[in-house]
């Protein structure tokens, strides 16, 4: 593990693989486990980073892709990396750009040396190679870095998923190989589909190459729940204890308690912002569709057991209003909410890990239908 980079195991479960604990990077500690709010260009949409600092966000992703096409990672190196240009200054995490891979398939074609892409904005030709998507990373300066890889759909055939997974492993080798600061994380990302075999596979290479952290990848994209989870029973056993563990793109409050369960420590997905944006709120009970006739007269809170900000002030109501008016501040009060929702769910997750309470948690949430309801708005691509 780089000497910027520090992860300090807290208290665990005895009847689960749950764990709490602190990862320290140069731009400050992350209690794990955490959520990353997706900001894929540099922000957190509708959201200000005041506001994130206010919901308690320790950490936030980008996305190295995009930013690379825009505005360019020159042009953000110039300006001082992402925590000046983007005036965030608590951690960032930025993926490679291999989840384009899979989403822009259309626009990509593969070789052993390279994912040749053409830009979604304007077409122009972009050749990411695993030493360019390091180059790319280093000057937008996140404090973590992930390594290009080659995810598939699942349920995919086994030839093509192992294929896959044995080009992401060359590909990390690059990786490794290219970087030049030692003060930015690197984690492996491990593939393989829905292979149990591959997943350990996959795990174990990546270990014996010595990652600061270890990403799991190729999940949520179209596999069921209970497919994804089997496939964390199948990795997170061969991945060492002492470093952090990073579950990509995923997914519903219950994805997120049935994962830590399963030993992961970091997530992100675009569910709380992107349904918020559209006028859903997140709640125990299952998402809210504020637009809805129902609602027009409505005093009620979005949540009225959420003590956040959004459901403090504003009824049901005026939060209708606001979407049926195509008003700004309707996107920003429901994000606010469903990221504070997130947010609080992973502060009571780390309680209950550290009170001994995590088993009646876990048993809580699965007896509550509307915790996995999101399902299938679970596919997450980038912001």
């Amino acid at each position: 593990m780089t000497a910027s980079l520090r992860f300090v195991l807290g208290a665990t479960d005895p009847a689960s693989r749950a764990r709490t604990g602190v990862l320290t990077t140069p731009h400050g500690q992350v209690s794990t486990p955490a959520f990353m709010p997706v900001g894929t260009l540099a922000t957190v949409k509708a959201l200000t980073p005041a506001q994130l600092e206010e919901l308690g966000a320790d950490i936030l992703l980008c996305n190295a892709f995009h930013l690379a096409l825009r505005p360019g990672d020159d042009v953000v190196e110039k300006l001082g990396g992402l925590h000046r240009f983007t005036g965030w200054h608590r951690p960032i995490l930025t993926d490679s750009g291999g989840f384009q891979i899979f989403s822009l398939g259309a626009l990509t074609r593969i070789t052993e040396e390279a994912a040749e892409f053409k830009s979604p904005y304007d077409g122009a030709p972009l050749v990411l190679s695993p030493e360019r998507a390091i180059a790319i990373q280093e000057r937008l300066g996140a404090d973590v870095i992930m390594p290009l890889d080659e995810p598939v759909p699942n349920p995919c055939d086994r030839e093509r998923a192992a294929d896959a997974m044995a080009r992401t492993h060359r590909w990390a080798g690059r990786c490794l190989a290219a970087r030049t600061r030692s003060d930015q994380a690197l984690f492996g990302i491990v593939q393989g589909s829905l292979y149990p075999d591959l997943r350990k596979a996959s795990a174990e290479t990546l270990v014996a190459m010595g990652f600061d952290g270890y990403s799991i990848g190729g999940l949520s994209v179209g596999e069921k729940p209970e497919a994804m989870w089997a496939m964390l029973d199948a990795t997170t056993p061969h991945l060492p204890a002492d470093k952090p563990r990073y579950l990509m793109g995923v997914g519903t409050p219950r994805d997120l308690v049935e994962s830590v369960a399963r030993g992961i420590d970091l997530f992100d997905c675009v569910l709380p912002t992107r349904l918020g944006r559209t006028g859903w709120g997140i709640t125990a009970a299952g998402p809210l569709k504020l637009k809805q006739l129902a609602h027009r007269e409505d005093p009620a809170p979005l949540d009225p057991a959420c003590p956040c900000a959004t459901c403090r002030r504003f009824s049901r109501a005026y939060l209708r209003h606001l979407f049926r008016s195509k008003e700004i501040l309707g996107l920003t009060l429901v994000t606010y909410h469903n990221v504070f929702f997130y947010l609080q769910l992973m502060r009571t997750i780390r309680d209950a890990i550290r009170m001994g309470t995590f088993g009646a948690l876990l048993a809580r949430v699965r007896a509550m239908p509307g915790m996995s309801l999101l399902r299938g708005e679970n596919e997450c691509p980038p912001e």
